[in-house]
């Protein structure tokens, strides 16, 4: 049985800096552009080029560093990273081997069952990207041929790797989002995994349950999306025990994820790091950092999302789900406080309400991302606003809602566009109550009999009629006078 096994995952997870060259040369740092025109001499390893450190990738990494809770070491130094790949020019990566920038950091994860939990971090090192290879198949097991785009190659790259904390694909999964929250907040990379400047490795195995010693590991490589994460380690746990199961060995060995056909298909091997042969990389000087320059960075440190989950509860009175959501995104928390001060600094549990259910259900509807909120903070206020007034009410407000999603007209255009003001004209709704009493007298005699829930059908009924237009309070107390009213003709 599974159960008498426990999975140990470790992840290594690549994060391109979004400055705004590369981290060795001057060439653009940009994606999408046409392949291999962002290119230069030291990208291409050509003979004489030297690279000379971004001094903005330096400080990201350390921003990033301190995000996470790291301690950042005072002299660091660039290590070769010597191996042979198509989309690796020089034969080697500038990277870190022994001196890593930052380390002994954390991220703390809260699961479902309300538990936390703390992932602590080993590492964050900076160092290049690779070039991209271009294959002309599924992937490079499958491809007849690759081709090598080498504008990402130079590209800044940390690469923040975890101790073996994590013990199930849940965890696995909210440490990512978490890592990806605090990461954009920072404002160090704009981690779209859909680009590459969020990609993620997965180390997995398993052992005995209370066993401490690690069993033999996997590394999975091209696990593109958060969902294609716990999707693979699902499977590989599940390979794993198998093996065990049956008697087997597992081998040390990089497989790929195929996310469409939820299989992991082997690459290659395990290389230790001692095969990589560092040694360190004599065309670039040590770092070396002082207390000034790490208090400097840790000053520029925007609000992290921890900090604003807790001011979203302390100073609006959220829940701890519904402020979760919103400080998730750097781009929904800044909205919803933009249209909380929009409304007077009132309205807040509304304010969310509206966000959590109908902006992120449209926004999901639509695939649109954080950076494309559909409807400004002074739209909602000003359809608020309407409410508050009686213009229109909250079931009207729905449709009006949509429509402004669909026009980007204000609320209050929409309503006088197409006649979706209020009726609380009593005459008018009078008229409609006694024509629904009458027209159904057996829901009627449910009323006489004590069927409270009948009045409340009948006020359905008005509201159909009036196209959810009436004012639900006032129709209730006129087909109570309706009712009344039929009882004493009887």
């Amino acid at each position: 049985m599974s159960e008498r096994w426990e999975t140990v995952i470790g992840l290594e997870v690549h994060v391109e800096l979004s400055t705004e060259t590369k981290v060795w040369c001057s060439c653009k740092n940009e994606f999408g552009a046409e392949p291999n025109t962002n290119v230069c001499p030291v990208c291409l390893a050509l003979p004489g080029s030297l690279p000379v450190l971004n001094a903005q990738a330096l400080e990201y990494a350390i921003r990033a560093g301190l995000a996470l809770n790291c301690k950042i070491q005072r002299y660091s130094k660039f290590d070769r990273k010597n191996y042979f790949y198509a989309d690796l020019p020089a034969g080697y990566q500038i990277s870190q081997y022994d001196l890593p920038l930052c380390y002994d950091g954390y991220v703390d994860i809260t699961k479902k069952d309300g538990t936390t939990r703390r992932i602590r971090i080993k590492r964050i090192h900076l160092e290049n990207d690779a070039g991209k290879l271009l294959h002309a198949g599924d992937d490079v097991t499958a491809a007849d041929y690759s081709l090598v785009d080498f504008n990402r190659a130079g590209v800044p790259l940390i690469e923040i790797v975890t101790e073996p904390d994590i013990r199930s694909a849940e965890e696995a999964g909210l440490f990512l989002q978490k890592l990806r929250s605090i990461i954009k907040y920072s404002g160090v990379s704009d981690v779209k995994m859909e680009e590459g400047s969020m990609r993620c490795d997965v180390n997995i195995s398993v052992r005995p349950a209370g066993s401490s010693e690690f069993g033999v590991r996997s590394e999975l490589k091209n696990v593109n999306s958060f969902s294609a994460v716990v999707r693979a380690i699902e499977y590989e746990r599940k390979r794993h025990i198998a093996i065990l199961e049956e008697g087997g060995q597992v081998e040390q060995e990089t497989r790929s994820w195929r996310d469409a056909q939820g299989i992991s298909v082997l690459l290659r091997s395990k290389e230790d790091a001692e095969d990589y042969r560092y040694f360190p990389e004599p065309d670039l000087p040590p770092v070396v950092i002082s207390d000034a320059d790490i208090e400097r960075v840790r000053a520029a440190l925007p609000e992290l999302p921890d900090a604003v989950m807790a001011r979203l509860m302390n100073d609006y009175g959220l829940s701890a789900y519904d402020a979760s959501i919103i400080a998730s995104e750097r781009e929904f928390a800044q909205w919803f406080l933009q249209a909380v001060e929009l409304a007077g600094g009132g309205q807040a549990k509304t304010i969310a309400n509206w966000q959590i259910n109908e902006l992120n259900r449209v926004m999901n509807e639509k695939g649109l991302g954080p950076e494309q909120i559909p409807v400004t903070p002074e739209q909602l206020v000003g359809m608020l606003q309407l409410i508050d007034k009686g213009t229109i009410t909250g079931k009207i407000a729905k449709t009006v809602f949509e429509k402004m999603v669909e026009t980007g007209k204000d609320a209050e255009t929409i309503v006088k566009e197409e006649g979706l003001t209020q009726v609380a004209d009593e005459g008018e709704l009078l008229a409609i109550a006694r024509e629904v009493v009458a027209a159904n007298p057996k829901v009627f005699e449910d009323w006489k009999a004590g069927k409270q829930s009948a009045a409340q059908w009948f006020v359905g009924q008005i509201m159909k009629r009036t196209r959810g237009r009436a004012n639900p309070q006032l129709a209730l107390k006129l087909v109570t006078q309706a009712l009344e009213e039929q009882a004493a003709k009887e």
